[in-house]
């Protein structure tokens, strides 16, 4: 009995480790080939040598005598990739895209901010556009609302999403989370698990990251909704602050873009985090486009209208095509989102 509870366990702990190498193995072998490693050939070359020699490694486990042996080897050679994983760098010094070639600061005295090179181009196409920035002083104590914006282009599940602060007087400041792409450089999914994109904050004038999305992009056309946030102005103000903290840190200490932790929706979670009561971690965020729904669920936003009449009234792509660059476009876009009086953020 014991011999055959023995060899269960054996049997067992080689499966194991056969998933933990073949786990890892496809890591690293996707993590080389979309290295910065200049040579496609190269890169394919190195992907294709580790898949190879972590098969083998895999292979050796089938063998009581070269088990043990494969297993050190395979340790050694994945210890070497994580040592050459960890020298690759995020910078803010490449040859960016004209829409994320400028970083915005804050300079912060007392309850007054002052945001510099906040984005509001001039566009004639998604891709046609003259690069404008302004700089604009905000005062704390006039915070009195954050909105969620949620932009969809491939179905329900998955969204773009980002914050919009409001100040009394009207002035609107949207932060969007995205991705620093050099020149001629793509977005894939795929290669955001991979160090390929530095993480950049989009700084903007609500005409320029919401009219982009609404008026110019068509392929695809995005969906976009806008939410108002219910909490305390204490929380909007902190949240508001944790962004300005945030924005100025990647002047000096960039940071890599991750697919899954580190996006535009997981990092604005990992941002609220500042306030007390903020809301646990849920699947829905990962999955984008249930983040409206979640919010709803836990009492965030306009709770008198269910929430698929919620969803209709917040969709904005029409007003937003109506006012196109008129001054009080941040005004236009929210006449009738809400039934409610909108009380500040969370």
């Amino acid at each position: 009995m014991k011999r055959i509870v023995r060899k269960v366990f054996t049997i067992a702990g080689v499966l194991i480790l056969c998933l933990l190498i073949l786990g890892t193995a496809g890591w690293g072998t996707l993590a080389i080939y979309y290295s910065d490693l200049k040579s496609p050939a190269v890169r394919l070359a190195a992907a294709v040598f580790f898949g190879f020699l972590s098969l083998t490694a895999l292979a050796g486990l089938a063998s009581r005598r070269w088990r043990w042996r494969a297993m050190l080897s395979y340790a050694f050679l994945f210890a070497l990739l994580l040592v050459w994983w960890s020298t690759i760098k995020p910078s803010n010094d490449r040859t960016w895209q004209p829409d994320v070639a400028v970083l915005a600061s804050a300079t912060i005295k007392g309850d007054r901010v002052t945001v510099h090179n906040i984005r509001n181009f001039n566009y004639r196409s998604e891709t046609d556009f003259t690069p404008a920035y302004y700089d604009k002083t905000f005062d704390l104590f006039a915070l009195d609302s954050v909105d969620l914006i949620a932009s969809y282009w491939m179905g329900p599940a998955i969204a773009h999403t980002f914050l919009s602060f409001g100040f009394k007087g009207g002035d609107h400041l949207a932060i969007s989370i995205e991705t620093r792409k050099e020149m001629g450089e793509d977005y894939s999914t795929i290669k955001g698990f991979f160090k390929q994109y530095e993480l950049y904050y989009v700084v903007a004038d609500e005409r320029d990251v919401i009219r982009l999305r609404t008026n110019y992009r068509h392929d695809p056309s995005e969906q976009v909704y806008l939410y108002h946030i219910r909490g305390s102005s204490e929380s909007a103000r902190r949240l508001f602050l944790e962004y300005m903290h945030r924005v100025n840190a990647l002047n000096s200490r960039p940071e890599f873009y991750n697919t899954v932790t580190t996006n535009c929706t997981t990092v604005i979670w990992q941002l609220t985090r500042v306030n007390p009561g903020s809301l646990p971690f849920s699947w829905k965020i990962l999955l984008s486009g249930h983040v409206p729904e979640y919010l709803y669920e836990e009492g965030r936003l306009d709770g008198t209208l269910p929430f698929p009449e919620l969803q209709r009234r917040s969709m904005i792509n029409d007003r937003a095509m109506a006012a196109d660059n008129a001054a009080d476009f941040s005004q236009r876009i929210r006449v009738g989102s809400e039934t409610t009086v909108k009380s500040p953020p969370g």
